[in-house]
């Protein structure tokens, strides 16, 4: 028998599931987290990239195990944006010469979602996941103007911070296509990370070490407060990137009105942005689409 919508909400079995499926995920941030391959790799790159003492073949060496990681890295290094005229490189330790360690883990980090989001395992939840990927990048392209434009933080962490924010979405989307139950209900899903994401993200990302000025940065992101006339700190610049890159009303696919309504209420001084970020956003998918 199809399930209703009724069935959807009030059903005990999935109640039960529901409910398994966070104490599943605040069991993992008590202890080890569960992630595909390619995002284990990628916060081992992290704290590899963390050391200033670290040679760049040891770098080099820890890019290699990832191949699509690799080649996004040479490809970054060679683009016009990276080149300057300069010769092509050929190896991956003149790309990580060339455009500097922030830029690998910012652009190994971006791989690593985009490989989660767009992966074969989240079929179920297509829509959402394409969105959410698309969100993030424009996120993350925002903050990093935003940085450029007003300071108080780097582009590069801005970018990072940006493209993390919503990082607790992306894992709970991951982690509920291995419920049966809620793999059928993707309307349920939405509802369930709409509900949860920015607490379970906040906890993640201290789980995974992020810096904590990032991970606090990130709390609450997705309610709605003053907008500051400039931004004062990273958690400003990643409300208002957020904002300008359509919010959750976006990656949830509702509300486009109030979303637009969001947007306005920023003012001209951040809407004259728009085409920066627009142009910004082009760049890191040009970068990770290769």
């Amino acid at each position: 028998m199809p399930t209703t919508r009724e069935d959807d909400k009030t059903g005990d079995a999935l109640k039960a599931q529901r409910f398994q499926m966070l104490e599943d995920i605040a069991s993992e941030l008590s202890r080890k987290l569960i992630f595909p391959t390619c995002f284990d790799l990628t916060i081992r790159l992290r704290e590899l990239l963390d050391d200033p003492d670290v040679p760049i073949e040891k770098i080099s060496a820890a890019v290699s195990l990832d191949p699509l990681i690799s080649s996004r890295l040479l490809s970054v290094a060679n683009s016009v944006l990276n080149r300057r005229g300069g010769p092509p490189v050929k190896d991956l330790q003149g790309a990580v010469m060339r455009i500097g360690t922030k830029s690998v883990r910012t652009l190994a980090l971006a791989v690593a979602m985009k490989q989660i989001l767009l992966g074969k395992g989240l079929t179920d939840f297509d829509g959402i996941s394409k969105r959410l990927w698309e969100h993030s990048v424009r996120s993350a392209a925002a903050c990093a103007v935003l940085a450029q434009k007003f300071g108080r933080v780097t582009p590069d962490q801005a970018m990072f911070a940006g493209l993390v924010h919503d990082l607790g979405a992306s894992y709970m989307l991951y982690r509920a296509t291995q419920y049966e139950e809620l793999r059928e209900r993707p309307d349920t899903v939405r509802h369930l990370v709409y509900q949860w994401h920015e607490s379970i993200g906040e906890s993640l990302l201290f789980s995974l070490g992020i810096p904590e000025d990032i991970a606090i940065a990130t709390r609450d992101h997705d309610h709605p407060r003053p907008v500051p006339e400039y931004p004062r700190n990273l958690a400003d610049i990643i409300y208002i990137g957020n904002v300008m890159a359509g919010g959750h009303f976006e990656w949830m696919k509702k509300d486009y009105d109030a979303a637009a309504q969001e947007r306005a209420k920023l003012g001209e001084t951040y809407l004259a942005l728009t085409d920066e970020v627009e142009s910004m956003a082009q760049e890191l998918h040009a970068a990770l689409d290769g």
